[in-house]
């Protein structure tokens, strides 16, 4: 069975991701930092690795044939831990896949990465990041899948998105975003491709079937 190593599992999406995941039935491995955290998956049946995307994580892709990425540093960090987590981080375990061979990588990007200088200026250096990594995915010789959602929710996901960015609202639940790693991961055929993500009305599953 694929087994999936998820990068920033103890995250907001995270968490959700590997919930559902396990649920689905999904073969999955959660890198985690602490021990705490790694305690909380083994309490769920989920396997849990210890790994920093600041230190050394390699050993946490031993078996993994397919990785989710949604690890960040998070809001109240500043710009060099998002140069550390977001953006080398990213490119380490691109490079790591790469020398082990895996078969697909998903990446948990962010909207409109591509204008950074567009953004809230205390956004822009966290943008950059976020497009430089995707880059480097774009450039290597991985198959990829990358995920670009706009502003995160916490409200209950609907399992319906929409793909195209024009028309109202900016917005997508953490729990949507979760749905659609699920789906990417099930359908690797449809990958090499970048998907914007927002609430709307299309079902999930027709937005990674339909390739």
């Amino acid at each position: 069975m694929s087994k999936i190593l998820t990068i920033g599992a103890h995250g907001g999406i995270g968490r959700l991701f590997c919930q559902k995941a396990e649920e689905a039935g999904l073969s999955i491995r959660a890198m985690v930092r602490i021990e705490e955290q790694q305690a909380h998956f083994e309490a769920q049946g989920i396997e849990a690795v210890l790994g920093d995307l600041e230190a050394e994580f390699s050993h946490a892709f031993e078996g993994c044939d397919q990785v989710v990425f949604t690890a960040g540093s998070g809001g109240s960090t500043g710009g060099d831990k998002t140069l550390l987590v977001d953006l080398y981080g990213a490119i380490r375990s691109i490079r790591e896949s790469e020398e082990r061979g895996v078969g697909h990588f998903v990446m948990v990007s962010a909207l409109r990465v591509e204008k950074p200088l567009e953004a809230p200026p205390a956004m822009r250096h966290y943008m950059v990041a976020k497009l430089l990594a995707d880059q480097h995915l774009f450039e290597s010789t991985l198959r990829s899948t990358i995920l670009r959602p706009g502003r995160l929710t916490n409200q209950a996901g609907s399992g319906r998105v929409r793909t195209k960015t024009e028309g109202q609202g900016s917005e997508i639940s953490r729990e949507n975003v979760a749905d659609c790693i699920v789906e990417a991961l099930r359908h690797p055929s449809a990958s090499n491709r970048v998907v914007d993500l927002l609430d709307g009305d299309v079902p999930i599953e027709k937005v990674f079937a339909g390739g």
